[in-house]
């Protein structure tokens, strides 16, 4: 990885989804712009904020996907990122370990 680059693996594949309720949602149905979480694979030697394994906050119309191996990553710069939620931030006594 390169510069302040972060490459993300998504949480959930494209597609049906299902509500709280249980009603299946299909992939066909408008949804409002809504943010996703992923987890973070690699990171550019630039990059401050992120390490391996964090949880982070996106917007998955603003990516550039790439497949390695036959796996899918989404790849986007440090400052596209939302928020971060990491248990290695949760130790302190005033953190809340989710950062925006």
């Amino acid at each position: 990885m390169l510069h302040d680059r972060v490459l993300v693996r998504t949480d959930i594949p494209e597609g049906e989804r299902r509500s709280t309720g249980g009603i299946v949602i299909p992939a066909t149905a408008a949804v409002g712009r809504r943010l996703a979480w992923a987890e973070v694979v690699a990171v550019g030697q630039s990059v401050r904020t992120v390490e391996p394994g964090d949880r982070v906050l996106y917007d998955p119309e603003d990516r550039a996907e790439v497949e390695v191996r036959g796996v899918a990553y989404v790849l986007m710069r440090e400052r596209d990122l939302h928020a971060v939620a990491a248990e290695r931030l949760e130790g302190s006594d005033d953190s809340t370990g989710l950062y925006l």
